[in-house]
């Protein structure tokens, strides 16, 4: 059996060392945005921005080869081990030390199959090794959404919309008020209980996601137009209920509540870690948001700064990174989701020196400073605009309407730099 040892890097030279920068700190340095996170810099600026990522970019994916290969193979490796040696343990359940054992090996499983693996592979990212069991087009994952509506929802509609207001759905899930530009309804009050059970349920709510519930009340879309998804959704739910709940407790007998319990405490655990990693990456303080009139006429540039921008990181060690799919550097994932998740450490370092050559904040901190954050705004937009103000505004996006901004003239910091990566 692999151990977690094994994921390590394969490459002794390991990543450049990233400091953390939450969203609160007023640095002097980002002088590339204004207070409120908007972006100051030129077109001229915003493009060689985008010349400097797209080096990164090259360099990598012209690399890509079997160290990569070994790589996610090791990772599923594992990941199968697990769930065979977890759901071995749970069947000795009635030994209390064996169902505590069985729980969290399960639980690792359904992590590292959701994060590590499937939303990875479905991301296309080990497309290039012509593997079917890890092609985007064949992967389906351990968890209730089917992997067809969820590409859709959210490697077409989040990543080309990100933090587009009115676009990019998974801003609040339809279920939570997460900007101030969202009016304020005493349904909000709600917010803290949602939260809660939105994490607890959190497989469940990304699966209906997909049935746009919001769009069928406003009237905007019809019940028919969502069959197709709802059937999909119902037969993978089914799947996942039957295999968790009726076949492996009755393999199980005479025991078969401890085992449908520890499947229940498995996806719970997988469920609030989930939640807590993909919130932390897109919901802290100092994330910006975007109307559609801001990012008319995007360049690529332009959408590299709105990932930069819209983006936060969790900082960690090595087995934190991986158990988090790596989406502990979400900066580096919105810039290159099809970029196998494993070179994410690698270049943060770089990423990060662009932000300071373009006097970008590069809003990365620990899990307690950025699940706290999120959790504080959940908490604060409950409210009323205005009732509570701590920490930062929702950047880029006031109650009252966007303000004008007036782009500066390049600085002589700008314009004498040499970018980064340049040729």
């Amino acid at each position: 059996m692999f151990n977690l040892s094994t994921l390590l890097p394969l490459r002794t030279a390991g990543p450049v060392e990233t400091t953390s920068t939450t969203a609160s700190d007023t640095d002097a340095r980002h002088w590339g945005v204004d207070a409120d996170g908007r972006p100051l810099l030129t077109d001229e600026q915003v493009e060689a921005l985008g010349r400097d990522l797209d080096v990164i970019r090259e360099r990598e994916f012209a690399d890509l080869g079997e160290i990569d290969s070994t790589y996610i193979r090791r990772i599923v490796a594992v990941q199968r081990s697990l769930e065979i040696g977890g759901r071995g343990l749970l069947f000795l359940g009635f030994l209390p030390p064996a169902w505590f054992a069985g729980v969290v090996a399960l639980s690792l499983s359904k992590i590292l199959d959701n994060m590590e693996i499937g939303h990875n592979v479905m991301h296309g990212q080990y497309d290039w090794m012509n593997d079917p069991n890890l092609h985007s087009s064949k992967f389906e994952w351990d968890t209730a959404a089917p992997a067809e509506n969820w590409k859709h929802g959210h490697n077409f509609l989040h990543h080309t919309y990100t933090n587009i207001i009115g676009k990019d759905r998974d801003i609040g899930y339809g279920i939570l008020r997460m900007t101030e530009h969202e009016k304020w309804t005493p349904s909000a009050l709600l917010n803290p209980l949602k939260g809660f059970l939105l994490a607890v349920l959190f497989q469940w709510g990304v699966a209906l996601h997909d049935i746009e519930v919001e769009k069928i009340l406003s009237g905007d879309k019809s019940i028919d137009e969502a069959q197709d998804v709802i059937v999909a959704i119902r037969h993978k739910a089914r799947r996942q209920a039957f295999k968790d709940y009726v076949l492996f407790p009755l393999l199980g007998l005479p025991i078969a509540p401890l085992v449908f319990a520890g499947n229940a405490a498995a996806n719970l655990i997988r469920n609030v870690w989930a939640f807590t990693i993909i919130f932390c990456g897109h919901f802290p303080e100092g994330v910006a948001l975007f109307t559609e009139e801001e990012v008319a006429d995007e360049t690529r540039g332009g959408w590299y700064l709105r990932q930069m921008l819209g983006s936060a990181n969790l900082t960690g060690g090595k087995l934190f990174h991986i158990m988090s799919g790596n989406l502990s550097h979400q900066i580096e994932h919105h810039l290159f989701p099809d970029m196998p998740a494993r070179r994410y450490q690698r270049i943060a370092g770089e990423v990060q020196e662009i932000c300071e050559r373009y006097g970008l904040p590069y809003n990365s901190g620990p899990l307690r400073t950025q699940f706290g954050s999120v959790v504080a705004k959940i908490c604060r937009l409950a409210l009323p605009n205005g009732t509570v103000r701590k920490g930062r505004p929702d950047p880029r996006v006031s109650a009252t309407g966007r303000p004008a901004v007036t782009r500066p003239e390049a600085t002589p910091a700008a314009t004498t730099r040499e970018p980064v990566g340049a040729r």
